[in-house]
């Protein structure tokens, strides 16, 4: 990811502000609504993310997911659960979670900021960073899972091997 932004010039209260520079930075197709919303495109190797970034400011909260474009069939509901108990389990910041609305599968976490603070483009970085790295590791297993008809052990089991060298 390339990061413009010097923390020293650009420390804005609206988080929004650093990630909209991060997006034109990355050249990432984005429409960001107003000062509370941003949505963005993101192509990774297994799947197109899309990414929504929501801040309230008189919560001094940035919420974040980074959903799959992956629709979830309704007989399948109750393994993809599983399969995201399985893999919260593993992650030690954020969590996948599932919209009934949508029927998609997305990784969500929140950046407390407290009222008039901002973050740091570091801080932002870091958090798509870590969605996008998290997405593209467990993306395969939800794939064995609804398209192959694997367990969610399995479909985890099957998505985790370390693979050595390259073909």
């Amino acid at each position: 990811m390339t990061s413009v932004i010097d923390p020293a010039e650009f420390a804005p209260a609206n988080p929004l502000d650093i990630v909209e520079q991060l997006v034109v930075a990355n050249e990432w197709p984005a429409d960001r609504s107003g000062d509370e919303e941003l949505a963005a495109y993101v192509e990774g190797h297994w799947n197109r993310y899309h990414l929504w970034f929501t801040w309230r400011e008189e919560q001094g909260v940035m919420q974040f997911s980074c959903a799959f474009d992956l629709r979830v069939p309704e007989h399948r509901l109750t393994d993809t659960c599983a399969l995201l108990t399985l893999v919260n389990e593993r992650l030690w910041l954020g969590h996948f979670d599932f919209s009934a609305d949508g029927g998609i599968v997305m990784f969500r976490h929140a950046l407390l900021l407290g009222a008039g603070t901002g973050a740091t483009p570091r801080q932002v970085e870091d958090l798509i960073e870590v969605a996008l790295n998290e997405s593209e590791r467990y993306f395969p297993a939800f794939m064995f899972m609804l398209w192959g008809g694997k367990s969610a052990d399995d479909a985890l089991a099957s998505a985790m091997f370390e693979t050595v060298g390259e073909a």
